[in-house]
């Protein structure tokens, strides 16, 4: 039997086509991505949430020149949210990222890593509130995606483990 998967999200033309607060959001990430330490690729990413009890949490990329020492911006805010507030769920997270590579382009939308995604979906189950993800670079199109769990179908979880 074969089956199928599939899901929607929205894509926008440029940050303007935005709600007012999706769009400083995004603002917020995108001057954020000032604070990573990405000496190595020179890809800076910022992620910055809304919480659950309004306050807003940036994470960035730091890197190492042990490179599987470093960690990503996605998995930087999740730290910090459970440190600074342990009973707040995210409701929302702007990534940006700032491809600084001689001849490299900030203008569309990319997606967590993989380990990126199985981090935020453990939030996601853990705290049992959706996280919607807005997606940009430094300008051009932004996608929204009202779920990370959208972007790891066949995920690794607790049920997995009994």
């Amino acid at each position: 039997m074969k089956e199928n998967y599939s899901f929607s999200y929205n894509v926008f033309e440029d940050v303007t086509e935005l709600t007012p607060d999706d769009q400083a959001l995004v603002e917020k990430a995108r001057k954020a991505t000032e604070l990573s330490y990405a000496p190595y690729s020179k890809f800076n990413v910022a992620a910055v949430a809304k919480t659950s009890s309004g306050q807003f949490v940036t994470g960035t990329n730091q890197e190492n020149a042990s490179f599987p020492a470093g960690i990503c911006a996605e998995r930087t805010l999740l730290s910090a949210v459970s440190s600074l507030y342990p009973a707040d769920s995210v409701t929302t997270i702007a990534i940006s990222y700032h491809n600084n590579n001689a001849g490299g382009h900030s203008d569309r939308p990319v997606s967590p890593c993989g380990i990126c995604r199985q981090s935020l979906l453990e939030f996601e189950n853990r705290t049992k509130q959706k996280i919607r993800l807005i997606l940009s670079g430094m300008n051009g199109k932004v996608m929204v995606i009202d779920s990370a769990s959208m972007l790891l179908p066949f995920s690794f979880g607790s049920d997995d483990l009994k």
